[in-house]
């Protein structure tokens, strides 16, 4: 029998208020997007939690952060949601609400590219979307703790235990995406740039680029493979800019799959590069909460863009 008043009243109006704190990780910021008072808002979560008879957040200085309950709470919470915004939409002619969507990512110029797409198809009059180029470590960690829904990095037979491992005990599944050939990204200007394929003896007195992965540096971690090989000359860097302003300024290269949008970096081209090596890209997310419809779009986008490339699309 449950407990006093304990699920009994959960509305609609709850839910919302509950995912948009979720997605903020302050109480304070998601009144402030939904226009109302901070001790509406803080009231409205204490009484969400005396109904369902849990603790959906730690509360610290900090803002607020879910507990596991509250991370099974949303993946629910955020299905009702949209549904009762589609049928709003559908029934009582309103307006597409506010979306919102958080991805992590290392960094691909296909995830960008995936990203605007989503964007524009998006019919909101208004929306909040997020996208972090960042650190193996950092992406798993936002997708555990909800700052983003979707998380996209690579694995290959050398990293793969590591990070599956990881990623169990976050309580987080890794889907494929595709797998791809390895390529080296250089610049248009670079005597490498015509060949049909190069070898890794043609990238032995060239600066070998890479994506510095902080505090948490093992080489398991890392975004590019044959990440153990020495190198004569090695630069790392923090963001997608940089690395290509580096491959066109200091001759230098990168290893990755191959996807490269001409429309965003048009300076850049890949090559094949000889190795008996493939990358499996991938997304990560929460075992226990299925995609919103935003993010499964966002997935899509991705598979589309990729599909042109050549790669092996997997599930």
């Amino acid at each position: 029998m449950a407990r006093d008043g304990v699920g009994s009243g959960i509305t609609l109006q709850h839910l919302r208020y509950f995912a948009e704190v979720a997605a903020e990780g302050s109480i304070s910021a998601a009144a402030e997007l939904l226009f109302v008072s901070q001790p509406t808002m803080s009231a409205a979560m204490k009484d969400l939690e005396r109904r369902v008879g849990q603790a959906l957040f730690t509360r610290s200085v900090r803002g607020v952060a879910l507990t596991e309950e509250g991370a099974e709470f949303l993946g629910y919470a955020r299905q009702v949601v949209e549904q009762a915004e589609l049928l709003e939409q559908r029934y009582l002619g309103r307006p597409p609400s506010r979306r919102l969507l958080a991805v992590s990512a290392q960094h691909y110029s296909f995830v960008v590219d995936a990203f605007v797409r989503m964007v524009k198809a998006s019919d909101a009059a208004e929306y909040a979307f997020t996208l972090r180029e960042t650190r193996t470590w950092d992406i798993i960690e936002d997708v555990r703790t909800l700052r983003s829904e979707i998380g996209v990095l690579f694995r290959n037979d050398f990293n793969r235990k590591v990070i599956d491992k990881l990623l169990r005990e976050a309580g987080l599944d890794f889907t494929s995406l595709f797998r791809a050939d390895p390529h080296i990204f250089v610049a248009r200007t670079n005597p490498l740039a015509g060949r049909a394929r190069v070898t890794l003896d043609d990238l032995e007195d060239l600066p070998r680029l890479t994506f510095d992965q902080g505090a948490r540096g093992s080489f398991y971690f890392a975004e590019e493979i044959l990440a153990t090989r020495s190198s004569k000359q090695d630069i790392r860097v923090s963001d997608r800019a940089t690395i290509f302003n580096l491959m066109i300024g200091l001759g230098g290269y990168t290893i990755s799959t191959g996807i490269i949008s001409d429309d965003l970096d048009p300076s850049i081209v890949a090559v094949p590069l000889d190795v008996d090596e493939r990358i499996e890209i991938g997304w990560i997310g929460h075992h226990s909460i299925p995609l919103t419809a935003q993010a499964q779009r966002f997935v899509d986008e991705m598979r589309e863009v990729v599909s042109g490339f050549g790669v092996e699309l997997l599930a």
